[in-house]
């Protein structure tokens, strides 16, 4: 599993790589509340990509895993109490 995500690594380094030597043109960009200064368009492409996977992956986290963990909190409470309700300990509690 680690050659693999080493073999993944390498693979994404040399495609960064190679989008930054295939784009040398320059640009500048204007966000209408800002301005980025001419810079090379395949570190423009790199950033652009990489904020995008971050940004992402907020979404996929406020979406999917907090709703998740906040079920699996309530779960957990409910199991507490049930089992202190028994009068056994939680794990007796589980395992009956």
């Amino acid at each position: 599993m680690r050659l693999i995500r080493v073999l993944i690594a390498v693979l994404c380094l040399a495609a960064g790589a190679v989008l930054g030597a295939l784009n040398r043109q320059s640009v500048s960009i204007d966000l209408g509340f800002g301005f980025v200064p001419a810079t090379s368009l395949g570190i423009v492409l790199i950033v652009s990509l990489l904020a995008g996977a971050l940004i992402g992956g907020l979404a996929i986290s406020a979406s999917v895993v907090l709703p998740l963990r906040r079920r699996l909190a309530r779960a957990e409470r409910a199991r507490a109490d049930s089992a202190a309700g028994s009068g056994l300990p939680a794990v007796i509690a589980a395992e009956n």
